[in-house]
């Protein structure tokens, strides 16, 4: 096959080898030129050099077959020249869940040059159908060990093969419930269809217009990378209306329920307190939480350095990134209590470290680790401090020396652990302190994204303002009466 062709008198025909496609056929890009304006005798020469013009097109991706290539086609050059290099793990794994399960089915058979505003809104329109979300849980048939017997493999296998936690190999001999995502990963690790392995539990329900909004966001991005590359002239999502997700004030607790909870704390292991007292104090996300490092924690001038954070994806299991972003990256100062109690902490892990001898894991110099050293599994946190306030709250409902009445005095919100990261912020707006400083030490990419998730809080101590200006000109008034 000729990269140069003479089609007729001042005709040529350009071809340029694009590779192969999924099936091995090979790919091609052709174009038919003109030449009839340049003499005869340099008309060969012209050709080659507009050939050479047209091979840096294709491989640049600026020319392109816009009436073949599909929006599911697209999303896989997307996924692998964009997403897979610059995209973070948890995040690219989100991603990949919501274009598989919903937008590619959906969608992705439509020519990318023919997608219209029309196809997005009749899309969300269906995702607030009941039995969109795939929310159903899974767990291990009766006879899951000898299932796995039959194949050679044991509970341990699964364990190394599809990098699942303690926990979650307890659920599978037990028959506990685990999430769609692990069951997935566990069926793909073992090479063992999904249904031959698990029961579904639960039902499906309609997504949230939270949820519906990711679906929205995604989808532009991807087309305005289409724009950019020139696959596309415009991008179709900007002319739908996006779906309007409910801003919710961010859950937090009070200021009486924190002093109650550290009442609560004193009876609680000391490896538990020390993460409660450092999450409320320093304001961090629980991912960051789980990747400090003795080495970020400077006692002696009392300030803490957020470097890295501890994540865990299903196949992956856990692993060490860079901060969510650069301003992430930050150094926080910590109060006198926070910093004595780490200091406590610190001596019972050592000889938790001596009581261990060689089976504590002397690589890891993680602040909180399981108990042989290994790193902790980020969700810990979130999961002892749920089941904390679960068990306060049914003690107090059962406790028979407590009136009704009184009950609700006692009881502490079921808030979740990002919660204390919330409170953290809502406190110190409540007292006063600038959002410039509060966004800092969150560690936020800008203070506007502060404003827009404390806007309750902000808009109370605006009131709060109003009301102290009001004081005091009323107080002047009255001076003057007085007079």
């Amino acid at each position: 096959m000729a990269a140069v062709e003479k089609r007729g008198e001042s005709s040529y025909r350009l071809t340029v080898s694009c590779g192969y496609d999924k099936q091995g056929k090979k790919l091609v890009k052709r174009k038919s030129i003109d030449l009839s304006h340049i003499k005869p005798n340099k008309r060969e020469e012209e050709a080659n050099k507009q050939w050479i013009l047209f091979k840096d097109e294709v491989e640049k991706g600026i020319f392109l077959d816009a009436g073949k290539i599909t929006f599911e086609d697209f999303i896989e050059k997307w996924l692998k020249d964009y997403a897979e290099h610059e995209l973070a793990p948890k995040t690219l794994f989100r991603y990949k869940e919501i274009l598989n399960s919903r937008v590619i089915p959906a969608l992705g058979h439509i020519k990318l040059i023919q997608l219209q505003p029309t196809h997005l809104n009749e899309f969300y329109n269906n995702l607030r159908e009941n039995g969109v979300k795939n929310n159903k849980k899974y767990a291990s048939k009766e006879y899951f060990i000898d299932i796995l017997a039959s194949q050679g493999l044991t509970l341990k296998d699964v364990k190394e093969k599809a990098k699942v936690t303690d926990r979650t190999i307890y659920n599978l001999k037990y028959h506990k419930n685990i999430s769609a995502a692990i069951a997935v990963s566990i069926s793909e690790s073992l090479n063992i269809k999904i249904d031959k392995l698990f029961n579904r539990i639960g039902e499906d329900e309609p997504l949230s217009e939270k949820t519906i909004l990711q679906h929205h966001r995604l989808i532009s991005s991807i087309l305005t990378s289409a724009v950019q590359w020139q696959f596309i002239i415009n991008n179709p999502a900007t002319r739908v209306k996006a779906p309007r997700a409910e801003k919710k004030e961010a859950r937090h607790f009070e200021e009486e329920q924190i002093e109650y909870i550290f009442l609560l704390l004193q009876d609680a292991p000391i490896k538990y307190r020390a993460m409660i007292y450092l999450s409320l104090y320093g304001g961090m996300r629980m991912g960051e939480l789980a990747g400090l490092d003795w080495s970020d924690l400077d006692l002696e001038n009392k300030v803490l350095e957020i470097k890295q954070s501890s994540q865990y994806l299903p196949g992956e299991g856990v692993f060490t990134k860079d901060t969510k972003n650069y301003s992430s990256q930050r150094i926080i100062a910590l109060p006198a209590t926070v910093i004595t109690l780490m200091k406590e902490y610190k001596l019972w892990q050592n000889g938790e470290k001596a009581n261990h001898g060689e089976l504590w894991d002397k690589k890891c110099n993680r602040i909180f680790t399981t108990d042989h050293g290994t790193p902790m599994f980020p969700s810990t946190p979130s999961k002892w401090f749920s089941k904390f306030l679960k068990k306060h709250n049914e003690q107090i409902m059962n406790d028979p020396s407590i009136k009704p009445e009184d009950k609700d005095n006692y009881l502490i919100d079921e808030v979740n652990f990002h919660g204390l990261r919330h409170t953290s912020a809502s406190l110190l707006i409540a007292e006063g302190l600038d959002v410039v400083t509060v966004s800092k030490r969150l560690g936020h990419s800008k203070p506007s994204t502060t404003t827009d998730i404390y806007a309750h809080q902000l808009r109370k101590t605006d009131v709060e303002a109003a009301n102290k200006l009001e004081n005091l000109f009323n107080k002047k008034d009255k001076g003057k009466m007085r007079g």
